[in-house]
C-alpha cells in the first residue's frame, strides 16, 4: 500500500494520474468550446450588425441614380425587381418600395424597388381601313393613341377610314408608335362630282401610292402581289401596274386598284410603256 502511494507520487500526484488526465482533457475541450462559441457570435453580431436598424427613406418618385444613392446614404442598397410603365410618372423614377418609407431594416439589408420604364413604350398602329370612323376612334383610344381631328375625303364609301397619319405622313398598319401620339383618320364623305386626273403609280410602294391618290382625291382601292408577301420582302414591292391607267380623268372619290411586284424588270417596263403612252 505504502508503495503505492509513493508510485503515484512519483508521477505527478492526482493530476498525473489516469483520472486527472481525463479532467484536463474535459477542461480543456470546454475551453476550446466556449472560446469558438464566444467568437462565432462575435463574428455573426458583426456580420448582421445585431440590433442595429436604421430608417427606410423615402424614394418613391425620385430617379433611381438618386434613389440608389439615398439609400446607401443610410447603410442599406437598392435592388430593382421589376419595371413598368407609366405615363402618369416621369421615366425611369420609383414607383414603388419594399419596405415602405419611415420604416425600420438591418444595416445592410435591400430595399426592394419597382422602376418607370426609361422609354416611352410603342404601340403598333391596327389596321383601320375600311372601318367606320367612330370604332376606329374608340380603338385608337382604347389601345393609348389620340386623336386629333378627322380629315374628309372624297369616296364611295361614306364615313369609313380611308387613311391613318400622323402629321402629314400616312402611316401603315402594324407600325409601332410611342403611346400618346395623335394621330389623324382621313374619312371618307361620299362621291364627289368634280373631275380629277388619276396620278401615275408606277415605281411607287404602297404607302407613296396612296398618298398620292388621296392627295389627288381619289382612294387606294384592291392591292394585288405578283408573289407571295412576307415580312423579309415586304418592303422590295412597288406598283408595275394600275387600273384605271395614270392620265385618265375619273370622279373624285374613286377608287385605284394597283398591282405590286418586286421585279426591277416589271417596274421598268410599265414604266417605260407609260411614258410610251404619254407621248403618243
Amino acid at each position: 500500500m505504502t508503495q503505492a502511494k509513493n508510485n503515484t507520487s512519483k508521477k505527478g500526484g492526482f493530476w498525473g494520474s489516469s483520472v486527472g488526465f481525463v479532467i484536463l482533457s474535459v477542461l480543456a475541450v470546454l475551453i476550446v468550446s466556449a472560446v469558438c462559441i464566444a467568437v462565432t457570435l462575435f463574428w455573426l453580431d458583426n456580420y448582421t450588425r445585431h440590433g442595429e436598424e436604421v430608417v427606410v427613406p423615402d424614394i418613391e418618385g425620385t430617379f433611381i441614380e438618386e434613389a440608389t444613392v439615398l439609400v446607401s446614404q443610410q447603410g442599406l442598397h437598392v435592388e430593382v425587381i421589376d419595371s413598368t410603365y407609366s405615363r402618369k410618372v416621369p421615366l425611369g423614377t420609383v414607383v414603388d418600395q419594399s419596405p415602405k418609407s419611415g420604416s425600420h431594416a438591418k444595416h445592410g439589408r435591400p430595399v426592394y424597388v419597382i422602376v418607370n420604364a426609361r422609354t416611352v413604350r410603342t404601340i403598333p398602329v391596327p389596321d383601320l381601313r375600311d372601318m367606320s370612323y367612330r370604332q376606329a376612334e374608340a380603338t385608337l383610344r382604347s389601345i393609348g393613341f389620340g386623336v386629333a381631328e378627322i380629315e374628309y375625303e372624297p369616296s364611295v364609301y361614306k364615313d369609313l377610314v380611308l387613311d391613318v397619319k400622323n402629321g402629314d405622313l400616312s402611316v401603315e398598319s402594324g407600325t409601332r408608335l410611342p403611346e400618346g401620339t395623335v394621330l389623324t383618320l382621313v374619312v371618307g364623305f361620299g362621291q364627289g362630282t368634280e373631275q380629277v386626273k388619276i396620278p401615275d403609280l408606277i415605281g411607287k410602294n404602297k404607302s407613296d401610292a396612296r398618298a398620292s391618290l388621296l392627295a389627288s382625291r381619289l382612294i387606294l382601292g384592291s392591292v394585288e402581289y405578283d408573289e407571295e408577301r412576307t415580312a423579309e420582302n415586304d418592303s422590295l414591292f412597288f406598283v408595275f401596274a394600275q387600273s384605271p391607267m395614270a392620265g385618265e380623268e375619273i370622279l373624285e372619290g374613286s377608287r385605284i386598284d394597283i398591282s405590286m411586284t418586286t421585279s426591277v424588270e416589271k417596274v421598268t417596263s410599265s414604266a417605260m410603256h407609260q411614258s410610251e403612252e404619254e407621248f403618243f
